[in-house]
C-alpha cells in the first residue's frame, strides 16, 4: 500500500470532522465496556487528543507521550498529547493546541484525518481522538512540566490485536479493574491509551479483533 493509498484507506474508516456535533456526540465506548460494574458517573469532562500518525518513508508510526512524573494524575503513564477542551472549543482545534503546548509540534505539520467515536474513562473524561497525519521534518520541544519523554512505535505494531492483552490490577476497594495493555521498546502502553488504539484497530478493520 503506497502511502497515498494508506492515507485514504484510513481517513475513509474515521468520522469526518464536519460531522462532530457537541450537542449530539458520536457513539462512545468507553472503560466501561471492559468494566459494566464500575459506578457510573453523571456528567463527564470534554477532553481531546491528538493520535499522530507520522509518514516516515519506510512505514507509519504513532507518536506518544509519558507523562511528566510530576504530574498530579496519571503521572508517568503513556499517553497521547491532549487535555481538556475550552468552551465552544472543536475536539481538533483543542487536539492541535494542545499538542503543541505539550510537545511544540506545530499544527502546519499535521494533516486532519477524521474523528474515533469518543471514549469515556472512569476518570470522568470523554476524550474525543483526532486523528492526524503528520508530516517527519518537524522539530519538537517538550514541555517538561508535563512531558518527560517523546516516543513513536510502528503502527503496524499497536494494530496487531496479537500484541493487545488484556489485564487487570485490583483496586483499593477491593474491585478489579480490567484494561487492555501491549509493550513495545520497554514502554508500556496502557488503560485509555490503549483503549483508543483498539478502537482504531476495529475501526480499521471493520470488525473487533479477537478477544484476549
Amino acid at each position: 500500500m503506497t502511502p497515498a493509498e494508506m492515507r485514504a484507506w484510513i481517513s475513509d474508516k474515521l468520522d469526518p470532522l464536519e460531522s462532530y456535533d457537541p450537542e449530539h456526540p458520536l457513539p462512545t465506548i468507553s472503560e466501561f465496556t471492559l468494566n459494566p460494574t464500575m459506578p457510573k458517573i453523571e456528567a463527564f469532562r470534554p477532553a481531546a487528543v491528538l493520535v499522530p500518525l507520522v509518514e516516515h518513508s519506510d512505514g507509519v508510526t504513532v507518536l506518544f507521550t509519558r507523562r511528566a512524573d510530576t504530574l498530579r494524575s496519571h503521572t508517568g503513564q503513556t499517553a497521547f498529547p491532549g487535555g481538556r477542551m475550552d468552551a465552544g472549543e472543536t475536539p481538533w482545534a483543542a487536539a492541535l493546541r494542545e499538542t503543541e503546548e505539550e510537545i511544540g509540534l506545530s499544527p502546519s505539520h499535521v494533516s486532519l484525518a477524521g474523528l474515533l467515536s469518543s471514549y469515556q474513562t472512569g476518570s470522568g473524561y470523554d476524550i474525543t481522538p483526532v486523528v492526524g497525519f503528520v508530516t517527519p521534518g518537524f522539530t519538537l520541544n517538550p514541555n517538561p512540566a508535563e512531558v518527560a519523554e517523546v516516543f513513536e512505535a510502528p503502527l503496524a505494531f499497536v494494530m496487531d490485536p496479537k500484541n493487545h492483552e488484556r489485564q487487570f490490577r485490583d483496586t483499593p476497594d477491593g474491585s478489579r479493574r480490567y484494561f487492555y495493555a501491549m509493550t513495545y521498546d520497554g514502554h508500556l502502553i496502557w488503560g485509555a491509551t490503549a483503549g483508543m488504539l483498539r478502537a482504531l484497530h476495529d475501526r480499521l478493520h471493520g470488525e473487533p479483533a479477537p478477544r484476549a
